[in-house]
């Protein structure tokens, strides 16, 4: 394609930044519970070393591969392989457990999780099939039921998992990408009821969400169990105060918090570098979500603004969901930060996502910073 352009210097640079903040924080969060699991501090931080330069790589191949070139064969198989996946977590001895969560399945030795692919795939495989209608979404069953039902599709393996924040996650990107392609107001109006009753289901129906929702209510209820993670969560929150105890300073990181490495690094942060370091780390998600609806905006196609509304709206979610559960403004359950969190698979598919985003800026039409 023609009048190809540098790609998005500000947004490149707001993930180098969040890639680096990511890790340096990574390593301080995680060092107490390397050394009770492995022996080595370093366990985690050289895990996602890896990861990282090798969503580096991925990031520069994807900023410099053109998104037109991702076509209807590349969606369909990226979409069933990711069903496929998720089928196989369901599989006992296929999938794999932890924290009485069965998310992963292991592949060569690694353990990847195939809800993270399910988000890319369903935000390419959305784009170009509504890209290439020839008429507008104007009814409910006619034209917005098709993606309803894959979009369900995922939904129900993801239910299975008992995973409802990537569930919930998935919802929000499906209805902004259709927000985006023209889908009308009284559209969303009637979808209000089925997904409010589905939620209220799931949460009435499944055990484990019953004792998070009394924890969000009220940690103090239960202190020792349910709502434990909460309390601690707050308690270093509150401690870092305006300019934190200091980088790697941290005393809730030592086995007070749980998973301080993962779903819940942001209240180490917020403990070791204060309110100062959680405005600067929002700040820089502000600037990412910035640059994304900007390139959405400009972007020369109906494609490439989906794509990049898409991405934008996964990185806005999922990250303001992180900062939710964790600052008990939502009811716990398990959703990464992203940038931030310990995880392969996911830190290599956003970065991977990123560089998506970055190669449609270099055919956007405004004035690069």
């Amino acid at each position: 394609m023609k009048n190809k352009k540098p790609f998005d210097f500000l947004l490149f640079m707001t993930v180098l930044i969040l890639l680096s903040f990511g890790l340096i924080m990574l390593f301080s969060a995680s060092a107490p519970m390397a050394e009770k699991e492995s022996g080595n501090i370093y366990y985690y931080i050289n895990r996602q070393l890896v990861f990282a330069a090798i969503g580096m790589v991925s990031m520069l191949l994807a900023a410099n591969y053109d998104y037109h070139k991702i076509g209807r064969k590349t969606v369909w198989v990226l979409f069933l392989v990711s069903v496929v996946l998720l089928i196989l977590v369901l599989i006992p001895g296929i999938g794999s457990e932890a924290n009485d969560s069965r998310r992963w399945v292991v592949i060569a030795g690694f353990r990847f999780q195939p809800s993270e692919l399910a988000k890319l795939a369903l935000i390419l495989f959305l784009s170009f099939n509504l890209a290439r209608r020839r008429r507008p979404l104007d009814t409910f069953f006619g034209d917005l039921m098709p993606y309803l039902f894959v979009l369900g599709i995922i939904c129900v393996l993801l239910l299975l998992e008992t995973h409802l924040s990537a569930t919930i996650i998935m919802i929000a990107i499906t209805m902004i990408i259709l927000f985006v392609a023209g889908a009308k107001i009284r559209h969303f109006i009637i979808l209000i009821v089925p997904v409010v009753v589905t939620i209220v289901a799931v949460i009435s129906f499944t055990d484990y969400m019953t004792p998070r929702i009394n924890s969000w209510l009220d940690p103090w209820s239960d202190p020792r169990g349910s709502g434990y993670q909460t309390i601690q969560s707050l308690y270093a929150i509150a401690s870092g105060g305006l300019f934190g105890r200091g980088l790697g300073q941290s005393m809730q990181k030592f086995l007070y918090v749980p998973e301080p490495h993962n779903d819940y690094i942001f209240p180490i942060l917020a403990e070791e570098l204060g309110f100062i370091g959680v405005l600067a780390v929002l700040l820089l998600f502000l600037i990412f979500i910035w640059r994304g609806i900007k390139i959405a905006v400009h972007a020369p196609d109906v494609y490439g603004c989906l794509i990049a509304s898409g991405i934008t709206a996964l990185i806005a979610v999922q990250s303001l969901f992180n900062v939710a559960v964790v600052t008990n403004s939502v009811p716990p359950t398990g959703v990464s930060l992203p940038f931030f969190s310990s995880g392969g698979t996911a830190l290599i598919l956003f970065m991977t996502e990123a560089g998506i985003l970055l190669n449609i800026s270099r055919y956007s039409t405004y004035e690069r910073i």
